[in-house]
Protein backbone atom coordinates (compact mmCIF):
# COMPACT_ATOMS: atom_id res chain seq x y z
CA UNK A 1 0.00 0.00 0.00
CA UNK A 2 1.44 3.60 -0.98
CA UNK A 3 2.33 5.71 1.36
CA UNK A 4 0.18 9.25 1.76
CA UNK A 5 3.69 10.95 0.79
CA UNK A 6 3.74 8.95 -2.26
CA UNK A 7 -0.09 9.23 -3.05
CA UNK A 8 0.42 13.17 -3.02
CA UNK A 9 3.35 13.28 -5.40
CA UNK A 10 1.79 11.03 -7.53
CA UNK A 11 -1.13 13.37 -8.11
CA UNK A 12 0.82 16.18 -8.63
CA UNK A 13 2.40 14.58 -11.04
CA UNK A 14 -1.11 13.47 -12.85
CA UNK A 15 -2.26 17.73 -11.95
CA UNK A 16 0.88 18.76 -13.26
CA UNK A 17 1.23 16.71 -16.46
CA UNK A 18 -2.49 17.38 -17.13
CA UNK A 19 -2.28 21.26 -17.17
CA UNK A 20 0.57 21.19 -19.38
CA UNK A 21 -1.38 20.75 -22.39
CA UNK A 22 -0.20 17.87 -23.92
CA UNK A 23 -3.18 16.12 -22.59
CA UNK A 24 -4.79 13.05 -24.66
CA UNK A 25 -7.55 10.35 -24.39
CA UNK A 26 -5.05 8.39 -23.02
CA UNK A 27 -3.70 10.19 -20.46
CA UNK A 28 -6.98 11.29 -19.65
CA UNK A 29 -7.57 7.37 -19.46
CA UNK A 30 -4.94 6.85 -17.56
CA UNK A 31 -5.71 9.34 -15.00
CA UNK A 32 -9.27 7.99 -13.94
CA UNK A 33 -7.99 4.59 -13.33
CA UNK A 34 -5.43 5.73 -11.08
CA UNK A 35 -7.84 7.55 -9.20
CA UNK A 36 -10.52 4.73 -9.18
CA UNK A 37 -8.02 2.60 -7.36
CA UNK A 38 -8.66 4.10 -4.04
CA UNK A 39 -10.63 6.95 -2.39
CA UNK A 40 -7.01 8.22 -1.19
CA UNK A 41 -6.25 8.89 -4.49
CA UNK A 42 -9.55 10.82 -5.21
CA UNK A 43 -9.02 12.94 -2.04
CA UNK A 44 -4.85 13.48 -2.89
CA UNK A 45 -5.92 14.48 -6.19
CA UNK A 46 -8.96 16.56 -5.73
CA UNK A 47 -7.31 18.39 -2.92
CA UNK A 48 -4.27 19.66 -5.12
CA UNK A 49 -6.47 20.80 -7.95
CA UNK A 50 -9.09 22.51 -5.40
CA UNK A 51 -5.81 24.34 -4.24
CA UNK A 52 -4.76 24.69 -8.01
CA UNK A 53 -7.77 26.50 -8.90
CA UNK A 54 -8.04 28.96 -5.81
CA UNK A 55 -4.60 30.31 -6.23
CA UNK A 56 -4.82 32.66 -9.01
CA UNK A 57 -4.17 30.91 -11.70
CA UNK A 58 -6.86 31.93 -14.19
CA UNK A 59 -6.80 35.24 -13.47
CA UNK A 60 -2.93 35.61 -14.06
CA UNK A 61 -2.89 33.71 -16.96
CA UNK A 62 -5.82 34.61 -18.67
CA UNK A 63 -5.10 38.66 -18.66
CA UNK A 64 -6.02 40.20 -21.95
CA UNK A 65 -8.85 37.73 -22.07
CA UNK A 66 -12.65 38.74 -22.85
CA UNK A 67 -13.84 38.62 -18.88
CA UNK A 68 -16.13 35.37 -18.74
CA UNK A 69 -14.64 34.06 -21.61
CA UNK A 70 -11.83 30.96 -20.94
CA UNK A 71 -8.72 30.76 -22.98
CA UNK A 72 -8.38 27.62 -25.89
CA UNK A 73 -6.29 24.83 -24.85
CA UNK A 74 -2.84 25.06 -24.83
CA UNK A 75 -3.02 28.80 -25.52
CA UNK A 76 -0.44 29.29 -22.01
CA UNK A 77 1.86 27.24 -23.55
CA UNK A 78 2.70 29.82 -26.16
CA UNK A 79 4.37 33.14 -26.18
CA UNK A 80 1.90 36.30 -25.74
CA UNK A 81 4.86 38.04 -28.80
CA UNK A 82 3.44 34.61 -31.07
CA UNK A 83 -0.01 36.14 -31.00
CA UNK A 84 -2.03 37.75 -34.10
CA UNK A 85 -1.70 41.54 -33.72
CA UNK A 86 -5.15 43.08 -33.49
CA UNK A 87 -6.54 45.77 -36.63
CA UNK A 88 -5.52 48.91 -34.62
CA UNK A 89 -1.81 47.65 -33.42
CA UNK A 90 -0.53 46.57 -36.67
CA UNK A 91 -2.96 47.33 -40.09
CA UNK A 92 -2.84 44.59 -42.51
CA UNK A 93 -0.33 44.64 -45.74
CA UNK A 94 -1.21 46.29 -48.38
CA UNK A 95 -2.89 43.66 -51.44
CA UNK A 96 0.25 44.45 -53.30
CA UNK A 97 2.47 42.62 -50.59
CA UNK A 98 3.59 39.02 -51.10
CA UNK A 99 2.15 36.61 -49.36
CA UNK A 100 3.73 35.63 -46.25
CA UNK A 101 6.55 38.36 -46.80
CA UNK A 102 7.53 40.87 -44.30
CA UNK A 103 5.22 43.58 -42.94
CA UNK A 104 5.92 47.55 -44.03
CA UNK A 105 7.62 48.73 -40.99
CA UNK A 106 6.94 52.42 -42.16
CA UNK A 107 3.26 52.33 -41.95
CA UNK A 108 3.58 50.37 -38.24
CA UNK A 109 1.94 51.68 -35.55
CA UNK A 110 2.63 50.90 -31.92
CA UNK A 111 -0.10 51.18 -29.23
CA UNK A 112 0.85 52.34 -25.54
CA UNK A 113 1.52 49.27 -23.31
CA UNK A 114 3.45 48.24 -20.16
CA UNK A 115 6.66 46.30 -20.45
CA UNK A 116 6.78 43.52 -22.30
CA UNK A 117 6.91 40.14 -20.77
CA UNK A 118 9.34 38.34 -21.06
CA UNK A 119 9.11 35.08 -22.95
CA UNK A 120 10.56 32.96 -20.32
CA UNK A 121 7.05 33.53 -18.42
CA UNK A 122 5.99 29.53 -19.42
CA UNK A 123 9.08 28.29 -17.36
CA UNK A 124 8.37 31.07 -14.42
CA UNK A 125 4.54 29.82 -14.32
CA UNK A 126 5.47 25.63 -14.55
CA UNK A 127 7.80 27.29 -11.65
CA UNK A 128 5.05 28.90 -9.74
CA UNK A 129 2.93 25.88 -10.37
CA UNK A 130 5.95 23.63 -8.93
CA UNK A 131 6.35 26.20 -5.76
CA UNK A 132 2.36 26.09 -5.23
CA UNK A 133 2.15 22.32 -5.27
CA UNK A 134 5.41 21.69 -2.65
CA UNK A 135 3.62 24.54 -0.38
CA UNK A 136 0.20 23.14 -0.48
CA UNK A 137 1.97 19.76 0.19
CA UNK A 138 3.99 21.09 2.98
CA UNK A 139 1.60 22.91 4.14
CA UNK A 140 -0.63 19.56 4.77
CA UNK A 141 2.14 17.63 5.91
CA UNK A 142 2.82 19.76 8.55
CA UNK A 143 -0.58 19.93 9.78
CA UNK A 144 -0.56 16.02 9.35
CA UNK A 145 2.92 15.66 10.99
CA UNK A 146 1.40 17.43 14.31
CA UNK A 147 -1.88 17.20 14.44
CA UNK A 148 -3.80 15.09 12.06
CA UNK A 149 -3.81 11.66 9.64
CA UNK A 150 -0.72 10.24 8.90
CA UNK A 151 -2.10 7.17 7.43
CA UNK A 152 -5.49 6.45 6.36
CA UNK A 153 -7.02 3.12 4.83
CA UNK A 154 -10.05 0.44 5.32
CA UNK A 155 -10.26 -3.29 4.46
CA UNK A 156 -12.79 -5.99 4.39
CA UNK A 157 -13.39 -9.66 3.84
CA UNK A 158 -16.04 -11.76 2.35
CA UNK A 159 -17.60 -14.61 3.65
CA UNK A 160 -15.23 -17.74 3.77
CA UNK A 161 -11.94 -15.78 3.23
CA UNK A 162 -9.71 -14.29 5.97
CA UNK A 163 -7.09 -11.95 5.22
CA UNK A 164 -3.61 -10.36 6.95
CA UNK A 165 -2.87 -6.94 6.52
CA UNK A 166 0.50 -5.66 7.00
CA UNK A 167 0.50 -1.95 9.12
CA UNK A 168 2.54 0.86 8.13
CA UNK A 169 3.96 0.81 11.89
CA UNK A 170 5.54 -2.39 11.69
CA UNK A 171 1.89 -3.75 13.18
CA UNK A 172 -0.67 -6.59 11.34
CA UNK A 173 -4.14 -7.82 11.75
CA UNK A 174 -5.41 -10.51 10.07
CA UNK A 175 -9.07 -10.11 9.57
CA UNK A 176 -11.44 -13.28 9.68
CA UNK A 177 -14.50 -14.28 7.41
CA UNK A 178 -17.03 -11.28 7.04
CA UNK A 179 -14.90 -8.56 8.64
CA UNK A 180 -13.78 -5.04 8.34
CA UNK A 181 -11.49 -2.33 9.88
CA UNK A 182 -10.85 1.03 9.24
CA UNK A 183 -7.16 2.05 9.90
CA UNK A 184 -6.17 5.54 11.10
CA UNK A 185 -2.31 5.80 11.95
CA UNK A 186 -1.41 9.58 13.38
CA UNK A 187 1.67 11.05 15.15
CA UNK A 188 -0.29 10.03 18.78
CA UNK A 189 -2.06 7.15 18.10
CA UNK A 190 -2.65 4.38 16.03
CA UNK A 191 -6.55 3.98 15.52
CA UNK A 192 -8.67 0.93 14.28
CA UNK A 193 -12.07 0.59 13.88
CA UNK A 194 -13.13 -2.65 14.04
CA UNK A 195 -16.73 -2.12 11.69
CA UNK A 196 -17.85 -5.91 11.61
CA UNK A 197 -16.68 -9.03 12.26
CA UNK A 198 -13.25 -10.24 13.81
CA UNK A 199 -9.52 -9.45 13.51
CA UNK A 200 -6.08 -10.47 15.32
CA UNK A 201 -3.71 -7.79 16.17
CA UNK A 202 -0.02 -7.89 16.32
CA UNK A 203 0.83 -4.43 17.44
CA UNK A 204 4.02 -3.49 17.34
CA UNK A 205 5.99 -2.01 20.54
CA UNK A 206 5.77 1.83 20.27
CA UNK A 207 5.18 3.28 24.13
CA UNK A 208 4.65 7.06 22.66
CA UNK A 209 1.64 6.02 20.15
CA UNK A 210 -1.37 3.64 21.83
CA UNK A 211 -2.41 1.38 20.01
CA UNK A 212 -6.51 1.81 19.84
CA UNK A 213 -9.08 -0.77 18.54
CA UNK A 214 -12.29 0.90 18.76
CA UNK A 215 -15.35 -1.19 18.72
CA UNK A 216 -19.17 0.61 19.57
CA UNK A 217 -18.84 2.26 22.68
CA UNK A 218 -15.86 0.18 24.12
CA UNK A 219 -12.07 0.39 22.73
CA UNK A 220 -9.00 -2.04 23.64
CA UNK A 221 -5.35 -0.15 24.18
CA UNK A 222 -2.58 -1.94 24.03
CA UNK A 223 1.12 -0.82 23.19
CA UNK A 224 3.09 -3.79 22.22
CA UNK A 225 1.31 -7.04 21.83
CA UNK A 226 -0.90 -9.68 20.44
CA UNK A 227 -4.79 -10.12 20.61
CA UNK A 228 -7.67 -10.67 18.71
CA UNK A 229 -11.18 -8.52 19.57
CA UNK A 230 -14.61 -9.73 17.95
CA UNK A 231 -18.01 -7.62 17.70
CA UNK A 232 -20.93 -10.17 18.21
CA UNK A 233 -24.17 -7.52 17.97
CA UNK A 234 -24.10 -5.46 20.69
CA UNK A 235 -20.95 -7.84 23.07
CA UNK A 236 -17.84 -7.36 22.39
CA UNK A 237 -15.27 -10.15 22.81
CA UNK A 238 -11.25 -9.78 23.53
CA UNK A 239 -9.00 -12.30 23.46
CA UNK A 240 -5.36 -11.90 24.56
CA UNK A 241 -2.51 -13.87 23.75
CA UNK A 242 0.59 -12.42 24.41
CA UNK A 243 0.87 -8.79 26.80
CA UNK A 244 -1.44 -7.01 28.38
CA UNK A 245 -4.27 -4.81 27.16
CA UNK A 246 -6.52 -2.74 28.82
CA UNK A 247 -10.96 -2.89 28.05
CA UNK A 248 -12.04 1.06 28.38
CA UNK A 249 -15.86 2.03 27.94
CA UNK A 250 -17.34 5.22 26.86
CA UNK A 251 -18.67 7.55 29.69
CA UNK A 252 -22.64 6.65 30.55
CA UNK A 253 -25.49 9.17 29.78
CA UNK A 254 -24.24 11.69 32.41
CA UNK A 255 -21.02 11.66 31.58
CA UNK A 256 -19.39 9.43 34.56
CA UNK A 257 -16.24 7.44 33.43
CA UNK A 258 -16.64 3.73 32.98
CA UNK A 259 -14.53 1.16 34.87
CA UNK A 260 -11.06 -0.28 33.04
CA UNK A 261 -10.30 -3.69 33.05
CA UNK A 262 -6.76 -4.56 32.37
CA UNK A 263 -6.05 -8.67 30.61
CA UNK A 264 -2.69 -9.99 30.63
CA UNK A 265 -1.97 -13.13 28.29
CA UNK A 266 -4.64 -15.67 28.46
CA UNK A 267 -7.49 -13.94 29.06
CA UNK A 268 -10.73 -14.34 27.31
CA UNK A 269 -13.13 -11.03 27.96
CA UNK A 270 -17.06 -10.70 27.57
CA UNK A 271 -18.32 -7.27 27.27
CA UNK A 272 -21.92 -6.77 27.28
CA UNK A 273 -24.36 -4.07 28.15
CA UNK A 274 -24.69 -6.18 31.58
CA UNK A 275 -20.64 -5.36 31.91
CA UNK A 276 -17.66 -7.33 31.59
CA UNK A 277 -17.48 -10.99 32.25
CA UNK A 278 -13.41 -11.85 32.41
CA UNK A 279 -11.75 -15.37 32.10
CA UNK A 280 -8.60 -16.19 33.24
CA UNK A 281 -6.86 -18.80 31.98
CA UNK A 282 -3.43 -20.32 29.79
CA UNK A 283 -2.06 -19.13 26.64
CA UNK A 284 -2.57 -22.03 25.22
CA UNK A 285 -5.75 -21.88 25.85
CA UNK A 286 -6.45 -18.12 24.33
CA UNK A 287 -4.84 -19.80 21.22
CA UNK A 288 -6.95 -22.13 20.78
CA UNK A 289 -9.74 -19.79 20.30
CA UNK A 290 -7.82 -17.89 17.57
CA UNK A 291 -7.26 -21.00 15.71
CA UNK A 292 -9.49 -19.95 12.89
CA UNK A 293 -6.36 -18.10 11.74
CA UNK A 294 -5.01 -21.58 10.26
CA UNK A 295 -9.28 -22.56 9.57
CA UNK A 296 -10.17 -24.40 12.53
CA UNK A 297 -12.50 -24.28 15.12
CA UNK A 298 -12.51 -25.70 19.15
CA UNK A 299 -15.02 -26.63 21.09
CA UNK A 300 -15.24 -27.68 24.84
CA UNK A 301 -18.57 -28.38 26.26
CA UNK A 302 -20.06 -26.08 23.60
CA UNK A 303 -23.87 -26.28 23.14
CA UNK A 304 -24.72 -27.45 19.63
CA UNK A 305 -26.75 -24.03 19.01
CA UNK A 306 -23.19 -22.22 19.74
CA UNK A 307 -21.03 -24.46 17.65
CA UNK A 308 -23.53 -23.93 14.55
CA UNK A 309 -23.44 -20.35 15.40
CA UNK A 310 -19.30 -20.16 14.92
CA UNK A 311 -19.34 -22.53 11.68
CA UNK A 312 -22.33 -20.21 10.26
CA UNK A 313 -19.21 -17.47 10.22
CA UNK A 314 -17.52 -18.55 8.15
CA UNK A 315 -20.18 -20.15 5.52
CA UNK A 316 -23.18 -19.25 3.48
CA UNK A 317 -24.29 -22.99 3.92
CA UNK A 318 -26.05 -22.79 7.51
CA UNK A 319 -26.47 -25.03 10.32
CA UNK A 320 -29.86 -24.61 11.68
CA UNK A 321 -31.50 -26.31 14.97
CA UNK A 322 -34.53 -27.79 14.00
CA UNK A 323 -35.59 -28.05 17.95
CA UNK A 324 -34.43 -26.85 21.32
CA UNK A 325 -33.05 -30.56 22.61
CA UNK A 326 -31.10 -30.54 19.93
CA UNK A 327 -29.87 -27.25 20.47
CA UNK A 328 -28.99 -28.16 24.19
CA UNK A 329 -26.18 -31.21 23.25
CA UNK A 330 -22.56 -30.43 24.14
CA UNK A 331 -20.03 -31.20 21.94
CA UNK A 332 -16.20 -30.73 21.89
CA UNK A 333 -13.09 -31.16 19.68
CA UNK A 334 -11.19 -29.38 16.73
CA UNK A 335 -13.25 -29.02 13.32
CA UNK A 336 -12.72 -27.12 10.17
CA UNK A 337 -14.71 -24.44 9.57
CA UNK A 338 -14.83 -24.62 5.84
CA UNK A 339 -16.31 -28.63 6.07
CA UNK A 340 -19.51 -28.64 7.14
CA UNK A 341 -20.40 -31.85 5.93
CA UNK A 342 -17.77 -33.75 8.05
CA UNK A 343 -19.18 -31.81 11.10
CA UNK A 344 -22.45 -32.75 10.06
CA UNK A 345 -21.71 -36.31 9.55
CA UNK A 346 -19.85 -36.64 13.05
CA UNK A 347 -22.67 -35.38 14.62
CA UNK A 348 -25.19 -38.09 12.93
CA UNK A 349 -22.87 -40.81 14.21
CA UNK A 350 -21.97 -39.92 17.51
CA UNK A 351 -25.04 -37.96 19.05
CA UNK A 352 -28.91 -38.61 18.54
CA UNK A 353 -28.96 -36.22 15.76
CA UNK A 354 -30.44 -36.48 12.47
CA UNK A 355 -29.60 -34.08 9.67
CA UNK A 356 -31.78 -32.74 6.54
CA UNK A 357 -29.76 -31.15 4.38
CA UNK A 358 -30.55 -28.62 1.77
CA UNK A 359 -28.98 -26.46 -0.88
CA UNK A 360 -28.37 -23.18 1.87
CA UNK A 361 -28.61 -24.83 5.06
CA UNK A 362 -28.88 -27.90 7.06
CA UNK A 363 -31.32 -28.72 9.46
CA UNK A 364 -30.17 -30.25 12.61
CA UNK A 365 -33.05 -32.57 14.56
CA UNK A 366 -32.64 -34.66 17.75
CA UNK A 367 -34.04 -38.06 17.55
Amino acid sequence: MASSRQIEQAAAAWLARRESGAWAGADQAGLDAWLAESTAHRVAFLRLESAWNESGRLAALGAGQTPGAAPPRGQWTASPLDRAASPRTAPAPPASAPAGGPPDLARLVFAPRERERSPRWPRLAAGMFAGMLVMAGAGWGAHHYFYGVVEQASYATALGDLDRVPLSDGSGATLSSDSRIAVSLSRRERHIDLLRGEAFFEAAKDPRRPFVVSAGPRQVVAVGTRFAVRRDGPDLRVVVTEGTVRLEASPDADGHPQPTTLLPAGSLAIASRNGVVVRTGSVADAERLVDWRSGFVTFRDTSLAEAASEFNRYNARKIVMGDPAVGALRVGGNFRWSNVDAFVRLLEQGFPVRAEAGTDRVVLHSL
